[in-house]
C-alpha cells in the first residue's frame, strides 16, 4: 500500500482517517500450510497456466478491456504476483473505441492459449470477427509483440511436440486438428481434419497435453451441468477416448443468482434457482505438474454476479486419468485443501492492490479501460495525485469513452471514491458506477442550477436526485456478491454517509462477458458537447477479513435450513481441537466424532487419526461444512435416520442435504 495521505479538499476527522488506514482483499493462502478458492475473488475467465522450470505462469480473458491478457507469475500456484499485459490495446476500428455507436461489448480477446517454447512465450488468443492474435515475448515482463494470424481458430490450444512441430486444436464438440506453420500464423496446407466428433462430447475451451508420451485434451461443457470433458489418446489423429466425470458438478454449493434476459431495457431479471445444479461448476482449465511430481488443475467457474473465478484443484491419477479431486470423491474438489508442494514457501499476498490514491505516475495495474481510451482526455498529472478525466460526449454511461474500471471483489466489498468535481461544466455528470449491464452508479452532475447527486439504477429504472451544497463529495458502494445486492450511499463530510435509492439487483448474463466492474467515469451528456473535467483524489475498497478455524472453543452444529443437528452418541457440543493445517477433531466426555466409508459416525476414545479429523471449510455463502480425511467425503446429518454420514461429495445448491452447518459456540 502507497502511504495514507489526508485527503486535499477537505479535512478528514480522524475517525474517518482511521477507517481508512485498515484494508483488507482475498488471498488464497490461508497463512497455515492450507489455501482456499478462489485464487483471486475477482474475475480471472478462461484461465491457462504453465510451469516453465520453477515458475508458473497464468493468463486469461479480458473481453473489451484494455490493457489486456494479464500475465501472472507464482511458485507455489496459490500466490500471485501481476508481471505484465501482453496486449496495450487492441484498436482494430470504430468498436474497439465506443465510436459511431459501435462497441465491442461481450467480444474483444478471450480465450488464450499460454505456451513456452525455445526460450519465447507465446499467447495465441481469439477476437471476434478477427483472425486469431500471436503475442510473443522472451520475458514475461514484455514487451509483447502482436501478430495477426491468417485464420480464426475457436477456444485453441497448441502444443510443441516432440517432433519438433507445432499443432493446434480447436473447436466446439467437433474438434479440429491441424499442423501450424514455421512461424505460427497459420495452417500446413493439407494437415487439417476433424480427430473427435461432435457425438463423442467433448466441449470447447481446449487445453492440449502430452504426458508420458500420451495425449490429453480438456474441453468446457456449459449446458445443463458444467464439467470437464477430457479425451485421451495414444495418437494426435486418434482414436479419442472421451472421459466425462474428470471434474463434475463441483460448485462448492453456489447457487445461480439473478440472471437478466435481453440486451437492452428494459430487462428482465430472473430471481436465483437453488435447483439448479452444476450450472456455477468448475467447467474450463486445465492441468500442470510441480517440480516435485504432483498434479493440480485450474478452471474456472461462474459465480453470478461478481464473474468467473478460478480454482485450483488436487489432481488424483487414476486408471490413466487425471482426475480433479481426493481418493474417494474423485471429479469434485475440496474448497480448501492443503497448499501444493513446489518446493517453495511464499507469503500471502493478491496480485492487484486495489485501493488507489493516484499518486503514483502511472495506473496501478489493477485498472483497465472500458474499450480503447482517447490519450489526451485523462492524467495524472494534470493535477498530480488526483487521476483527471475529461468530460467526453456520451448519451449515457454504456457509451462513454475513458470509463476506468477494476474488478469487483467478493464475497463482499465495500467501494469508496472521493470526488472533487468542481472542474465540471454545465451538462457533465462524472462518478461511480457498478458497472456491467444492467448497471448502476451514483454521480456529480452539473447543470445552470449548480451541482446535485444523482443516482441511476439501469434494473428499476429508478431515479434520484439530491441538491449538493459544493462539488466535493464520497460515493460508496456496498456490494453482496453472494446475494447479487448493492447499496449506495455518499458524504459530503467523509464521515456520515446517507444512502440513495434502493437495493440494486447485480445480474448475471452474458451482455458483456464479464462481472460487476468498479468504475469511474465522466462524461457531457449537453447539448453542445464541450465538457469540463472531473478530479478523483482516490478509491478505498474494503473487505470484512476471514475469521480463522476456531479451534479450542466448544461449539454447535445446527443444520443450515433444517431443525436437525450434529448429535453423536447423545452428545451435540463439541470440543474443537486442533489438528493443523485448518483441521479439527470433534471431541466429546466420551470420545471423538469418528467415521467410516459405510456406517454411521460414533464415538471413538483414543487418539484422534484420519477418521476424527475433518478439514474445516466454509461455503461461499458462510456456512461450514466439514470434510472427513478418512473418506473425502462431507458430514452429513440425515435427520430422518436420526443418524451422521461422511458420504456427501459435497454441499448441493439448494442446501437440502444437511451437509451445511450453523456454528453457535459456547
Amino acid at each position: 500500500m502507497p502511504a495514507l495521505r489526508v485527503l486535499r479538499f477537505l479535512a478528514v476527522p480522524a475517525a474517518a482517517c482511521c477507517l481508512w488506514a485498515q484494508s483488507y482483499t482475498w488471498v488464497a493462502d490461508n497463512g497455515n500450510g492450507t489455501f482456499t478458492n478462489p485464487l483471486f475473488f475477482d474475475e480471472f475467465s478462461d484461465p491457462d497456466l504453465i510451469r516453465v522450470g520453477a515458475d508458473f505462469y497464468m493468463t486469461g480473458t479480458t473481453m473489451h478491456s484494455m490493457p489486456g491478457l494479464p500475465v501472472l507469475h507464482s511458485r507455489d500456484l496459490v500466490n500471485w504476483r501481476f508481471l505484465s499485459y501482453a496486449m496495450d490495446r487492441l484498436d482494430l476500428g470504430l468498436s474497439f473505441r465506443l465510436e459511431g455507436g459501435k462497441n465491442e461489448y461481450g467480444r474483444g480477446i478471450w480465450a488464450p492459449c499460454l505456451r513456452y517454447h525455445n526460450g519465447v512465450f507465446h499467447i495465441f488468443s481469439n477476437v471476434n470477427g478477427q483472425t486469431t492474435q500471436l503475442f510473443r515475448a522472451r520475458d514475461p515482463r514484455g514487451p509483447w509483440t502482436r501478430t495477426p494470424m491468417k485464420r480464426s481458430l475457436h477456444d485453441l490450444s497448441v502444443l510443441f511436440d516432440d517432433d519438433g512441430k507445432a499443432y493446434v486444436v480447436w473447436g466446439y464438440r467437433g474438434i479440429r486438428l491441424a499442423q501450424l506453420t514455421e512461424d505460427l500464423t497459420d495452417i500446413v496446407p493439407g494437415t487439417e481434419r476433424e480427430i473427435i466428433p461432435p457425438a463423442a462430447g467433448m466441449g470447447e475451451g481446449l487445453h492440449l497435453y502430452k504426458i508420458r508420451g500420451k495425449y490429453y485434451l480438456t474441453s468446457a461443457w456449459f449446458l445443463d451441468e458444467m464439467r470437464m470433458p477430457t479425451a485421451r489418446a495414444d495418437r494426435l489423429d486418434g482414436p479419442w477416448e472421451v472421459n466425462q466425470n474428470v471434474s463434475r458438478g463441483e460448485d462448492f454449493g453456489l447457487a445461480p443468482g439473478y440472471r437478466v434476459a435481453g440486451r437492452t431495457p428494459p430487462f428482465r431479471i430472473t430471481p436465483p434457482d437453488a435447483s439448479q445444479k452444476g450450472r456455477c461448476a468448475i467447467h474450463q482449465g486445465g492441468i500442470v505438474d510441480t517440480p516435485t511430481g504432483e498434479w493440480w488443475g485450474f478452471s474456472m467457474m461462474d459465480a453470478n454476479s461478481v464473474g468467473r473465478l478460478t480454482a485450483l484443484s488436487p489432481v488424483t491419477w487414476k486408471d490413466g486419468w487425471p482426475y480433479f479431486g481426493l481418493p474417494g470423491n474423485l471429479g469434485r474438489t475440496p474448497r480448501t485443501w492443503v497448499k501444493p508442494d513446489t518446493g517453495v514457501r511464499d507469503r500471502p499476498r493478491a496480485p492487484y492492490q486495489r485501493s488507489d490514491d493516484f499518486t503514483s505516475p502511472q495506473l496501478q495495474p489493477v485498472w483497465q479501460w472500458n474499450h480503447v481510451p482517447v490519450d489526451g482526455k485523462w492524467s495524472l498529472a494534470e493535477r498530480p495525485g488526483f487521476l483527471r478525466l475529461h468530460a467526453l460526449p456520451a448519451p449515457d454511461l454504456w457509451q462513454a469513452r475513458n470509463t476506468l474500471t477494476q474488478r469487483a471483489v467478493g464475497p463482499r466489498s465495500t467501494a469508496t471514491v472521493a470526488l472533487d468535481a468542481s472542474g465540471l461544466k454545465t451538462g457533465d455528470r462524472a462518478g461511480f458506477a457498478l458497472f456491467n449491464r444492467p448497471f448502476a452508479w451514483l454521480a456529480v452532475e452539473r447543470s445552470g442550477e449548480g451541482f446535485a447527486l444523482v443516482h441511476f439504477d439501469e434494473v428499476s429504472g429508478e431515479s434520484n436526485r439530491v441538491p449538493l451544497p459544493g462539488p466535493r463529495v464520497w460515493l460508496r458502494a456496498a456490494c453482496d456478491f453472494m446475494r447479487d445486492t448493492a447499496r449506495f450511499s455518499y458524504s459530503t463530510d467523509g464521515r456520515r454517509f446517507a444512502d440513495i435509492g434502493g437495493p440494486h439487483t447485480m445480474a448475471y448474463g452474458l451482455i458483456t462477458f464479464q462481472g460487476v466492474r468498479y468504475a469511474l467515469f465522466a462524461f457531457h451528456a449537453g447539448p453542445d458537447g464541450q465538457g469540463g473535467h472531473a478530479d478523483f483524489d482516490s478509491i478505498r475498497v474494503e473487505e470484512a477479513p476471514r475469521a480463522p478455524v476456531p479451534a479450542g472453543r466448544r461449539a454447535e452444529f445446527r443444520v443450515h435450513g433444517g431443525t436437525g443437528a450434529l448429535r453423536v452418541g447423545g452428545h451435540d457440543v463439541f470440543r474443537l481441537e486442533n489438528r493443523g493445517l485448518g483441521r479439527v477433531a470433534l471431541r466429546t466426555p466420551d470420545g471423538y466424532l469418528s467415521v467410516a466409508v459405510d456406517r454411521p459416525a460414533g464415538l471413538r476414545r483414543g487418539a484422534p487419526g484420519p477418521s476424527e479429523t475433518f478439514q474445516w471449510m466454509e461455503t461461499f455463502t458462510g456456512e461450514t461444512i466439514l470434510m472427513s480425511l478418512a473418506t473425502h467425503r462431507f458430514l452429513r446429518v440425515d435427520e430422518a435416520a436420526g443418524a451422521v454420514f461422511a458420504d456427501s461429495p459435497g454441499p448441493r445448491p439448494d442446501g437440502r442435504d444437511g451437509v451445511r452447518f450453523n456454528v453457535r459456540f459456547r
